[in-house]
C-alpha cells in the first residue's frame, strides 16, 4: 500500500492567465504565478485560474493539479541548464505539496486542503507546452520516462484554501492500486487484464481512462 505522510502539506498554490506561449505565441496559461492568501475552490478549479484549450485541459476531471516539490531537484540534476526555472510552479501546477509524489497516492484517494476536498483520479500527460515553456523539446519524453507526472483532482468539496494548509488523507477506496501503477499504465500501456478490469469498474478513475479500458477490453 502507498503511504502517505502524516505532514503532507500545501507549500504554495499557483494559478496562470492565458498567454501568448513560445515563438509561435500559442494561447496559453501554463505559465502559472504563485498567489498567496486564502483561495476559492470550485468545481472547475482555483479562483484566478484559467485554460486555454477547453478541450484538452481544465473540466471537472483536471479542474486542480497537483505537482510534488520533491521531484524538482532531480528535474534540475537531469537539466541543468533549467535549474533555475524549475521552481515550485514550473511545471504548471496549481497546487506544489510536500510529503507526497506518485509512490505515495492511490487511485480515488480523497484528500482534505483547506476547507476543500480534492480526489485524485487521474495523471497529468505532458504535452508540447511543456516545452515552449521552458524551451527543452525532450522535457515531455522526459516525463513519460520519469514517471514524475503530477497528479489531477476533482473537486468533491467546494471551499477554499491557502499555502501552508495541511493534506489530509480522507478516503482511500482503492488501497490496491497504486497511483504510480497507473502513470506506468497511462504511459505504456501495459496493463493486465485484471487492472483493465478493474479500472473500467472504478468510479474514481477519471472517465477517458475507464472508457479506455473498457474498451481493451471488449
Amino acid at each position: 500500500m502507498a503511504a502517505m505522510s502524516a505532514t503532507a502539506s500545501l507549500l504554495s498554490v499557483h494559478t496562470g492567465a492565458v498567454a501568448p506561449l513560445g515563438p509561435e505565441a500559442v494561447p496559453s496559461a501554463f505559465v502559472k504565478h504563485s498567489v498567496s492568501g486564502t483561495i476559492a475552490v470550485t468545481a472547475l478549479g482555483l479562483a484566478g485560474d484559467s485554460q486555454a484549450d477547453r478541450q484538452v485541459h481544465g473540466g471537472p476531471e483536471k479542474a486542480v493539479y497537483g505537482y510534488a516539490v520533491s521531484r524538482y531537484p532531480a528535474w534540475q540534476k537531469q537539466f541543468p541548464e533549467l535549474a533555475a526555472a524549475f521552481q515550485p510552479g514550473a511545471m504548471g501546477e496549481n497546487l506544489c505539496i510536500t510529503g507526497l509524489d506518485e509512490t505515495a497516492l492511490c487511485v480515488g484517494d480523497v484528500h482534505g486542503i483547506g476547507t476543500a476536498l480534492l480526489q485524485v483520479c487521474q495523471p497529468r500527460q505532458p504535452c508540447f507546452k511543456l516545452s515552449l515553456r521552458h524551451n527543452n523539446r525532450e522535457l515531455p519524453r522526459a516525463m513519460v520516462r520519469n514517471g514524475f507526472s503530477g497528479w489531477y483532482y476533482r473537486v468533491l468539496a467546494t471551499g477554499t484554501l491557502a499555502a501552508g494548509s495541511a493534506v489530509t488523507l480522507q478516503d482511500r477506496p482503492h488501497p490496491d492500486f497504486r497511483f504510480d501503477r497507473l502513470v506506468e499504465i497511462v504511459n505504456y500501456g501495459n496493463a493486465s487484464k485484471d487492472e483493465l478490469r478493474q479500472m473500467a469498474q472504478m468510479p474514481e478513475l477519471a472517465s477517458q481512462w475507464r472508457t479506455r479500458a473498457q474498451s481493451l477490453l471488449d
